[in-house]
């Protein structure tokens, strides 16, 4: 029996960098997103490789304007319209910090100058004017640069004859800019009348989610509305129409399938198959 041995040597303790795991486990992390539908976790990488569709459950998360243009026109053939225009705090609007400030910060981090891209482009062959909302920039609000530059789109569509497709995603009208926001939505109707006077189509994409002034306006006007699958359409949220009247919503309330079953949109089109079916849209209408 032994009763003295050698004392075994400590290994000498490993220090952790803090800042090395923190940066291991974000990456870690923004290897999966969260379906905010059926709530499955998916590796991104795989929504990716299936144009941002859930794999389960065929949700459609919202894309950048740059992926919807890859996605839509033929390649090469899109060229950015009034991509100089810029918004102005004409209002000096101030809530936690100042509008002006909001405007750098997000411009800064989108790398555009405001909410909407507007451009001519071809869909299998086919000339179409478009704008594209981009809800990353301000929660694709309607200001009063998107109702310029999507006015100016729709009335050079009148002017050459070419059909108009919108592709909306937003939360409504931005605050800051407060009645010159309001008033983008009759500005925009109009030039969406003048448009549909020449006989050209203009077909409104609502996207995940459009909601308030965009629906009121642009997004339910189009002489063919079309929606991607599970997408949020209504005027105000759910939330607050909840409370408003004080009942409980039906299942799937402002859902698009919802819609399409009564009466207030066209069609749902999945994603894949959106370009295809614009296509023969087009096709069918200007021949």
């Amino acid at each position: 029996m032994i009763f003295f041995g050698k004392k075994k040597e400590k290994k000498p303790h490993k220090e952790i960098d803090i800042k090395k795991e923190i940066k291991k486990a974000e990456k870690e992390e923004s290897l999966w997103i969260k379906c905010s539908s059926c709530q499955e976790l998916l590796y991104i990488k795989e929504v990716e490789r299936n144009q941002h569709i859930c794999l389960k459950c065929e949700y459609h998360f919202p894309i950048s304007v740059e992926n919807r243009i890859k996605l839509t026109f033929d390649e090469g053939s899109f060229n950015e319209l009034f991509g100089s225009i810029g918004p102005v705090d004409f209002l000096k609007f101030k809530d936690t910090k100042s509008y002006k400030a909001r405007l750098e910060e997000t411009q800064e981090q989108v790398k555009r100058p405001d909410a909407v891209v507007c451009g001519h482009g071809k869909i299998n062959g086919i000339d179409v004017l478009t704008a594209i909302f981009d809800f990353s920039f301000m929660g694709g609000s309607l200001g009063s640069v998107v109702g310029e530059k999507i006015t100016r789109t729709l009335e050079a569509g009148a002017e050459k004859r070419l059909p108009v497709i919108i592709f909306c995603a937003s939360g409504g009208a931005r605050m800051q800019e407060g009645i010159m926001s309001l008033m983008q939505m009759s500005k925009v109707s109009g030039a969406i009348y003048r448009l549909k006077s020449t006989k050209m189509p203009y077909i409104s994409v609502l996207t995940d989610p459009t909601l308030g002034g965009v629906t009121a306006s642009m997004g339910m006007l189009g002489d063919i509305i079309i929606a991607e699958p599970k997408a949020m359409i209504g005027f105000a949220g759910p939330r607050v129409i909840k409370e408003t009247i004080k009942e409980e919503l039906p299942q799937g309330f402002q859902r698009a399938e919802y819609l399409l079953e009564h009466g207030m949109i066209d069609m749902i089109v999945s994603r894949k198959e959106l370009k295809r079916q614009l296509s023969t849209l087009l096709k069918l209408i200007l021949s």
